[in-house]
């Protein structure tokens, strides 16, 4: 039997689009409590990506977990909450079970996801993204890809390019999360990333090939804040490294795509 999935969208053009992938839009407001538990209710369970990355994701986050922990309570249903890898802060090697150390830009997620977790009659499961990346997309890959460049070209970096990002690309997420949807077994926190763990420096000079820049430099933690703000560059700098042992071994998720380097030098983001 064929898997029916209903996308939520926000106007006609992504309507378009979703129905164009096979998936049936449907034009809600998340934020219509009444609403979205009616659509919730006709569902088998349901995955939240939508999170808008802004000073609203917050308060629409809260009121999709709202709608969902009753709509779902008692129904033994699915709920999938992306959630990222930031809000472990400095941690290279992270784990379900490594303190939350969060950032003020993602402070407030902990909460909301504590809610997810402790829903009542629902299977809550909270996945902790690195940063995703392919497909020639992802706001993190696209600020790279635009870093601005020294006299000579070259790409500068965020801040020294030492520290480690942990990245996944969207294909092996979209994986995790099938295998998440539809193992019953599958409950609480995943923290996913492909495991490469590579340096800032290391991607950087990948998008430079992308970019059809001459190479990649340090830059420093102050023009990085001065460039993104406080908050944001705070994020960007940290200094972190996923294995995705829980996924990998409870799951049998296995990353099999390219790390973020290769794909900026070989891939999707070539010109």
């Amino acid at each position: 039997m064929a898997t029916k999935v209903t996308a939520v969208v926000r106007n006609d053009a992504q309507a378009d689009s979703v129905a164009a992938a096979g998936a049936v839009p449907a034009m809600v407001d998340l934020y219509d409590r009444s609403a979205m538990e009616n659509l919730l209710s006709t569902a088998d369970g349901a995955i939240h990506t939508a999170s808008p990355g802004d000073a609203t994701s917050a308060n629409l986050d809260s009121a999709v977990v709202d709608a969902v922990t009753e709509a779902f309570a008692h129904t033994g249903k699915p709920y999938l909450h992306i959630s990222g890898d930031w809000i472990y802060g400095d941690n290279r090697a992270i784990t379900e079970n490594s303190p939350i150390n969060a950032p003020a830009l993602v402070a407030w997620k902990e909460a909301i996801e504590r809610r997810v977790l402790n829903g009542t009659g629902m299977r809550g499961v909270v996945i902790v993204s690195s940063v995703a990346y392919g497909d020639g997309g992802g706001g993190v890959p696209g600020l790279v890809l635009g870093s601005p460049r020294d006299e000579a070209g070259n790409l500068i970096m965020l801040g020294t390019g030492q520290q480690h990002w942990s990245t996944v690309h969207v294909a092996d997420l979209a994986d995790f999360f099938r295998r998440a949807q539809e193992d019953e077994s599958a409950r609480g926190r995943y923290v996913i990333g492909d495991g490469s763990n590579q340096t800032v420096a290391e991607i950087t000079e990948g998008a430079a090939v992308a970019a059809d820049a001459p190479g990649a430099v340090p830059g420093s933690d102050g023009e990085a804040k001065t460039r993104l703000g406080n908050a944001f560059a705070e994020v960007l700098l940290l200094d972190q490294g996923v294995d995705a042992v829980r996924a990998r071994t409870e799951l049998g998720w296995q990353p099999s795509h390219p790390g973020l380097a290769d794909d900026f030098r070989h891939g999707s983001y070539r010109k």
